[in-house]
């Protein structure tokens, strides 16, 4: 069937139908077709989409009507999705392999399910899981045309910071020198040196800084980061006055690091400061705290407060975006 469709290079298939999913077009009743490195991504309005994107008619098949967790089960469950892990959050034993199940016999693709068993702990932020569904844990996600391999059972992973952090990136300017304090398996870090950016990334965890080694190598920017395992206070000595951008995702104790950041800063340096406060006063303690680390040294200018997400009852996880000008 002829359906209107957005064309573009496979390269920047992923993100450009996550925009397409924001404007609200992406016509879920079709097939998204490959054709010699090209995606055609139908659309159900095609005045709806960006101007930046070319829309064309073409053929493409009718989407078989999948069978979904909810189908099975008579209900809709919760659960998210990295790479082919499912992942739920279900205090109930009995419900949670209900909906183990459920996902298996489902049209979800999925190797692995498994239940949260503990809250993140400790200064490496991983958890104990309850495997429902298979033994692997090692899996491959993919995020804005980039791919990261990590296994939750030994690093900190959230699919839910996708759009946070391509917001992010969307910032980087080539030549920029990037910091990332705390760096993971490279969300932030591998996407800034895909735009260009210099990176030093920055892990205590010694798993997931081989994972970032491996991921800035599958995404072809090794050349152009530097992965640290260690502490970043003493890392940070090392690269003094050097950043362009400091990335700080530690919610909860990015504070406590806010010396080493002002020290890494360069002259005119943007700093994306997360956090973690109450809904009555989600940004003032954390600009508060940059104030106090970073001034007088430096002009302290707060260029954007986000509410990311939120954490918990009352709680909202939120980001400062600061520019530190001497």
């Amino acid at each position: 069937m002829t359906v209107p469709c957005v064309r573009v290079p496979a390269s920047a298939g992923e993100e450009t139908r996550q925009a397409l999913v924001e404007a609200g077009v992406v016509d879920h009743g079709h097939d998204i077709v490959a054709d010699d490195g090209v995606l055609y991504i139908p659309v159900t309005d095609s005045t709806g989409v960006p101007a930046e994107y070319e829309v064309v008619d073409r053929d493409v098949p009718t989407r078989r009507q999948q069978r979904t967790p909810a189908d099975v089960l008579g209900f809709e469950p919760s659960y998210e999705r990295l790479g082919d892990i499912v992942i739920l959050d279900e205090d109930d034993p009995e419900r949670a392999r209900e909906i183990a199940d459920a996902v298996m016999d489902s049209d979800v693709r999925a190797k692995t399910v498994v239940n949260r068993d503990s809250k993140i702990r400790g200064e490496l932020r991983v958890r104990d899981w309850e495997l429902l569904v298979g033994s692997d844990t090692e899996t491959v996600h993919r995020e804005y045309g980039y791919e990261f391999l990590l296994d939750i059972s030994t690093v900190y992973f959230s699919p839910r910071l996708a759009t946070e952090r391509h917001r992010v990136v969307d910032q980087v300017e080539p030549g920029e020198r990037v910091f990332d304090m705390f760096a993971g398996v490279g969300p932030f870090a591998i996407p800034c040196a895909g735009e260009g950016a210099e990176v030093v990334a920055v892990d205590l965890n010694e798993a997931a800084v081989e994972y970032l080694r491996e991921n800035a190598r599958r995404n072809g920017v090794e050349e152009r980061l530097t992965a640290i395992q260690g502490d970043v206070t003493e890392a940070g000595s090392e690269y003094e006055n050097w950043a362009d951008r400091i990335v700080m995702n530690l919610p909860h104790s990015a504070g406590e690091f806010l010396d080493t950041a002002v020290a890494v800063a360069g002259d005119d340096c943007v700093v994306h400061y997360y956090d973690i406060q109450h809904e009555d006063d989600p940004f003032g303690p954390g600009e508060r705290a940059i104030r106090a680390a970073a001034e007088p040294e430096y002009e302290v200018t707060v260029l954007n407060e986000r509410v990311v997400r939120s954490y918990a009852p009352h709680e909202y996880n939120v980001c400062l975006d600061v520019r530190l000008s001497r």
